[in-house]
């Protein structure tokens, strides 16, 4: 299997970190690391100014995020695209990997919520189920 498009979605976790890690070995001196953060979507009954508050902030934390990822792939010297999607995470995942024609899902095992994962599902094995594409699951 060639690997050249390598998708990483990161939510700040420390198995995130584990993630991004193995995406900068696999990307080895050729591979492209498409970073993913899925940041919650803004209810539209919210009201004005409630919604441009709250996306400001999700904005906000998805830069903190993609800022500490970003400053690890450069500093590894591996070639990455950076993406913020608002959404339902699972979802969002499996459609990136297809449109950016990814190669493999990187990702960790939990997020950043070991309790989320325990009682509303987890993301992961949700990926594992609706992706045609081979996911590496790291711990």
């Amino acid at each position: 299997m060639n690997i050249s498009r390598i998708l990483l979605p990161v939510d700040g976790s420390r198995l995130s970190d584990a993630a991004a890690d193995m995406a900068i070995e696999l990307a080895g001196s050729g591979g492209t690391v498409i970073l993913l953060n899925v940041r919650r979507t803004v209810p539209t009954a919210l009201g004005q100014p409630n919604a441009n508050e709250l996306l400001e902030y999700l904005n906000r934390n998805a830069e903190d995020i993609m800022a500490h990822y970003r400053a690890r792939l450069s500093n590894a010297k591996v070639d990455f695209q950076e993406l913020v999607v608002g959404g339902d995470v699972a979802d969002v995942i499996a459609n990136v990997a297809d449109n950016e024609r990814c190669d493999v899902i990187v990702m960790g095992s939990k997020g950043k919520s070991d309790l989320e994962g325990l009682f509303l599902g987890s993301v992961t094995h949700k990926v594992l189920q609706i992706t045609s594409k081979p996911v590496l699951v790291v711990k």
